[in-house]
């Protein structure tokens, strides 16, 4: 059965799949407007900091303030509930243990309360829907095993990029084609030492919080994204921060694949993405077909000469395609991505600016620092603080801006759940 005949089995019977969902910033509010228009799935439990901002997106989703009820406590989200309201709340933990909620997206952006939220989540037997990239690329394996050990299940969300470009590289493995490359196109201008006070007006006129549009315009997001496919797929950066090339969609066939080929690649198995026109939104993967007959058949098909072929998702819908993964755990225990047992890329920092000894590094996206994919053996050698623990870390050494971030000219707030589960993570793949 599919998941749109399984969820009107469950709106036939009166049994939605009830969803947790924390954070409501751009992405929160089209998931709350994405589920009013999904039968057999709906909005339970909304946890957002600013309430002004939760009210909003029923407003904007067509549903209505009357259709909540602003709760303190897990009691009374529960009680909202059984009365046919949502449950807004302030508490992301009150999403995550009220007990008619079967499944929690977190939307939140910020890997320290991700981390945590999650955990509580799986506690309480919920499933979890990770939009929190950043999260994910630190301590995704853990959260996996979390997971398991509780008897839930945890994937990243469809629809990003991430998860878009699992969908090719399973289809490509799926017909035994190897993965020469697997990434997506740049959808902003590229700007390393892009500053949130200098976005101010665009992130507005684009309803974006100015730090969240840094994050894609200096590299972080692209960085993260394909550490996170990494992590997934065991395809590699082919060097510290992969290469970006200009190509086209007609020209990454011949542009990521091997030098031996005319390429820019130092090996086949890599992640990587691309400036070039015509790539963004989208996101692909670079194959080489092993057989003659198929290279016939491919050019027949007008996929190109061979024997590298592009395969092309032009689109990938963020938000609007996150319910689908909520149901897909629910109704069919299958995620749409997670790590791999152990990871084998790292997504680390780079100074922004020159950092001085005693300066508390602030979020991504921010002015300190910026995202900076290297492989894990690479990052353990030269001891690289991930990203993910940056935010609330001392600089203990001074620090240049374009250096590394590293465990020896910074200190990580050892109190964050997120900085123990990782400190876990490394022994344990050590």
């Amino acid at each position: 059965m599919s998941i749109a005949e399984d969820l009107a089995r469950r709106a036939e019977a009166g049994r939605p799949v009830q969803v947790g969902l924390i954070g409501c910033g751009e992405m929160g509010t089209d998931i709350v407007t994405q589920l009013s228009l999904m039968p057999g799935i709906e909005l339970a439990v909304l946890a957002e900091m600013r309430l002004d901002a939760a009210f909003l997106a029923l407003d904007i989703a067509g549903i209505g303030r009357d259709a909540a009820r602003l709760c303190e406590t897990q009691a009374q989200a529960e009680d909202a509930i059984a009365a046919g309201l949502i449950a807004i709340t302030q508490d992301g933990t009150i999403a995550c243990v009220t007990g008619q909620v079967d499944v929690i997206i977190d939307a939140t952006g910020n890997p320290g309360i991700g981390t945590e939220l999650a955990l509580k989540a799986m506690a309480a037997g919920k499933h979890v829907v990770m939009m929190n990239v950043e999260a994910d690329v630190t301590v995704g394996a853990m959260l996996v095993r979390e997971a398991r050990r509780h008897g839930v299940g945890y994937s990243l969300g469809a629809g990003d990029e991430p998860s878009a470009a699992m969908e090719l590289v399973n289809f490509a493995r799926g017909l035994g084609y190897p993965i020469v490359a697997a990434g997506k196109g740049k959808n902003n201008p590229l700007r390393f030492n892009a500053k949130p006070a200098e976005y101010e007006d665009e992130a507005r006129a684009r309803h974006m919080n100015p730090r969240m549009l840094v994050e894609f315009i200096d590299g972080s997001k692209t960085m993260i994204e394909m550490c996170a496919i990494a992590n997934a797929t065991g395809l590699v950066p082919d060097r510290p921060g992969m290469h970006g090339p200009a190509a086209g969609r007609d020209e990454l066939a011949r542009t990521l694949i091997p030098r031996s080929d005319g390429g820019v690649l130092s090996r086949a198995g890599v992640v990587d993405y691309s400036v070039g026109k015509g790539v963004a939104p989208g996101v692909f993967v670079v194959v080489k077909a092993p057989h003659r007959r198929i290279h016939e058949r491919m050019r027949d098909l007008k996929m190109g000469e061979g024997p590298y072929f592009t395969f092309l998702r032009p689109y990938h819908l963020t938000s609007l395609e996150v319910p689908l993964t909520a149901a897909s755990l629910v109704l069919h225990g299958v995620p749409h991505m997670q790590p791999l047992d152990y990871p084998v890329a790292e997504c680390g920092c780079l100074a922004k600016e020159d950092l001085q000894p005693g300066v508390t590094l602030g979020k991504i996206g921010e002015d300190h620092y910026r995202g900076w994919i290297t492989t894990v053996e690479d990052a353990r050698v030269g001891r690289s603080l991930p990203l993910g623990l940056a935010e609330r870390a001392v600089v203990t050494a001074p620090i240049r801006a374009g250096e590394a971030l590293t465990y020896e000219n910074c200190r990580v707030d050892e109190t964050m759940q997120i900085v123990k589960l990782r400190r876990a993570q490394d022994a344990l793949f050590q």
